[in-house]
């Protein structure tokens, strides 16, 4: 590679190449590096998730309290995202509102592995998939 010229090395000093502003300060690959997420689509979808249940919750309280649409709404999407095991109850909305990708990510089948002692840590517990050992 050549050496680059004066004009050159002052234009890269500008633009920093492993910050840019969509990363969201660096939360994207915290997150996919603690999980062990490995396409960044997967960490998208479950950004966009979080943010589909935070605009339902935000419609949902704008409903009156006493109306049973609003009742019966609410307890589908405690009752959804409770058998999923993304909130640890089925207490109100406030739950909700504080969903984030890690909550997702935590259902991942290498993480839950984990946690259940079934492999020693993510990576293995990951190549145990990747393999077809667990199904």
């Amino acid at each position: 590679m050549r050496q680059l010229k004066y004009h050159e090395h002052k234009l890269l000093k500008q633009v920093n190449f492993l910050e840019w502003k969509k990363d969201q300060g660096h939360r994207e690959t915290k997150v996919m590096r603690r999980y062990l997420i490995t396409g960044r689509e997967d960490y998208h979808k479950y950004n966009k998730m979080c943010g589909m249940v935070t605009k339902l919750v935000n419609i949902i309280k704008k409903l009156d309290a006493k109306d049973p649409f609003r009742i019966e709404m609410t307890e589908q999407l405690l009752d959804k995202l409770y058998n999923m095991g993304v909130i640890p109850t089925k207490k109100g909305l406030s739950l909700c509102d504080k969903l984030s990708v890690s909550s997702f990510c935590r259902r991942r089948l290498a993480v839950v592995m984990k946690r259940l002692k079934f492999a020693e840590n993510l990576t293995e517990a990951t190549t145990f998939i990747e393999q077809g050992r667990i199904l």
